[in-house]
């Protein structure tokens, strides 16, 4: 099994943490970094704080091979991400050239760029634009950090502009297998299986569908092979068990 590429995705906004705003952006970066072999290992939801930024920053940047933040680079007063990853490595922050010129294209009316909004053109000296093809105003990186848009259109759109740069493992497959059978009745079992397959990760999620409880069990790893024989393995525990197999995804998937 190749070590794996792991990524920490950061969002950041009062507005997520207060449940004004749901975060859609968590499972569609999970889904598209598992694509290129990029893992997901962590996501923090912080405040727009400047210590707590520039601290979750530096710790995430130095432990995971890819950080991505989320949230803070618009035109109002409480978008600080850009000046808070700047204090985090140690520079300036700066009316970027090229940012400029971005705003400028996008607002016909020179009056339109005002004050507020061409704080969106300002980010850390050394930094590299992550283009917006949607409303222009930019994210960037520094070093493994890419700092994007919360807005879910946008930040889906500066993905896809900035995934040819990363560089992944293996990717992920899963598969996944279910039945009306309990956890606590299938857990044992499933230790087993997860002791016999060191190198998959099974997970182990409850439901309660008609009156009924089940679980669906769902195997994840590199090997196709080792994923299909755990699946193989929880099926003919539910079989054996006197339950029926209600659900199996059958093919292995990303």
């Amino acid at each position: 099994m190749s070590d794996p590429v792991r990524a920490c995705l950061i969002i950041i906004g009062n507005e997520i943490l207060s449940g004004r705003t749901h975060d859609k952006n968590l499972p569609y970066l999970a889904e598209e970094l598992n694509k290129i072999g990029v893992r997901l290992a962590e996501a923090r939801v912080i405040p727009d704080i400047e210590d707590t930024i520039i601290a979750t920053v530096n710790e995430c940047r130095a432990k995971f091979d890819y950080v991505f933040t989320t949230g803070g680079i618009g035109p109002t007063h409480d978008d600080i991400t850009s000046e808070c990853v700047a204090k985090a490595f140690g520079v300036e922050i700066e009316l970027n050239a090229e940012a400029h010129e971005l705003l400028k294209s996008h607002y016909e009316n020179p009056e339109d760029l005002n004050e507020a909004r061409l704080r969106m053109a300002h980010v850390p000296v050394g930094a590299e634009l992550v283009q917006n093809p949607i409303s222009k105003a930019p994210g960037f990186r520094m070093g493994n950090v890419y700092v994007m848009a919360g807005v879910p259109m946008i930040m889906q759109a500066m993905f896809q502009g900035i995934k040819h740069q990363l560089v992944g493992g293996k990717p992920m497959v899963s598969r996944s297998v279910g039945g009306y059978i309990p956890e606590g009745t299938i857990a044992k079992m499933l230790a087993e299986i997860q002791g016999d397959f060191p190198q998959t990760d099974i997970g182990s999620y409850p439901f309660l569908r008609e009156g009924k409880l089940g679980t669906t069990l769902v195997v994840r790893g590199e090997s196709p092979e080792d994923v299909n024989h755990a699946a193989e393995r929880i099926r003919l525990v539910i079989i054996e068990s006197g339950r029926e197999v209600i659900e199996d995804s059958g093919t292995i998937s990303a």
